[in-house]
This record gives C-alpha cells, sequence and structure tokens, in this order.
C-alpha cells in the first residue's frame, strides 16, 4: 500500500511531495465559476503532468463539490473564503474554510423544498465528508475517489 502524502491531521507526511492548490476567494462575480476552474485545472494537471488516472466521474463530482461548498460558504459566511485542494493517494481531497462557526446539517428529505440541498449532495457524492469547527470558523474536507470501477478512465487529454 503506498504512503499517502498527508496524516490524519492533513498535514504532509514527511519526505513527500504531494500536490496542493490554495486559493482565497473574495466572493466577486465569477468567483464559484473560477473556483470549478481551479478545480479542473488541478485534476488535468494531475492527469497530465502526474500521470494519474482520473476518472470522468472524478472530474465532475470534484467540479460539484467545489461549486456546493464554495457556494454556502460564501452565502453564509462573512469575509473570505479558503479553498484547498489535493491529491491524496487514490482522491482528491477538496478543503473550504470560511470564518462562520455553526457547523450545517442536512435537512430532513422534505419533496416540496426547493434548494438548501448542498449539503445532501455533496454527503451522497463523496468517499468522505468531514466538518471541523475551528478556532476561527469551519473547516469542511471533503474526499473524492480519482478512479471508480463504473466509468472509463480518461489516460489521456484529448
Amino acid at each position: 500500500m503506498p504512503v499517502e502524502p498527508y496524516d490524519e491531521e492533513g498535514d504532509p507526511e514527511p519526505g513527500t511531495h504531494p500536490m496542493q492548490y490554495r486559493h482565497a476567494l473574495t466572493g466577486g462575480e465569477g468567483c464559484i465559476a473560477q473556483a470549478r476552474h481551479h478545480a479542473t485545472d488541478f485534476l488535468t494537471r494531475l492527469l497530465d503532468d502526474h500521470g494519474l488516472d482520473v476518472s470522468p466521474r472524478a472530474m465532475d463530482v470534484t467540479q460539484l463539490v467545489v461549486s456546493e461548498l464554495v457556494t454556502n460558504a460564501l452565502k453564509y459566511a462573512p469575509g473570505p473564503v479558503l479553498m484547498e485542494l489535493r491529491h491524496s493517494g487514490t482522491t482528491v481531497v477538496v478543503v473550504v474554510w470560511d470564518s462562520e462557526p455553526t457547523v450545517p446539517a442536512a435537512r430532513a428529505p422534505d419533496p416540496d423544498r426547493i434548494g438548501q440541498h448542498g449539503l445532501e449532495i455533496v454527503k451522497a457524492v463523496t468517499q468522505d465528508l468531514d466538518i471541523q469547527r475551528q478556532t476561527v470558523g469551519k473547516r469542511i474536507t471533503a474526499r473524492i475517489t480519482l478512479t471508480d470501477t463504473h466509468d472509463t478512465r480518461i489516460t489521456t487529454r484529448p
């Protein structure tokens, strides 16, 4: 089993050189689209520069998760939002930090409710979702499997 580049607290393991990307989001026009674009670029670099298998599902799910988490952070938290993407073994890790300490909770199913399904969606499509209150704000960490046995893997860029 390969050594994971991050330990359980999300810190780099000694002697590893994990690939990661960090960006502060201001909430301006196009911010959410920009976050999705950064996620796509990150996964494309894993594929092209590092030769890792990345499934079409991983591409789509990562963009969806980034969009949902960043949208919620910008909607409910005052101040900046920080997004981090990193490669960890067979997963891509999406971390979104915001200044609002309230931990979100998935709501009970309601077929008449319009909207507010983001956390339910993220929980359904990720391998793992962790929400931690921080000294200031909160950190939401989602792990998405890079490959999927149901998808054809992308091995070269078109």
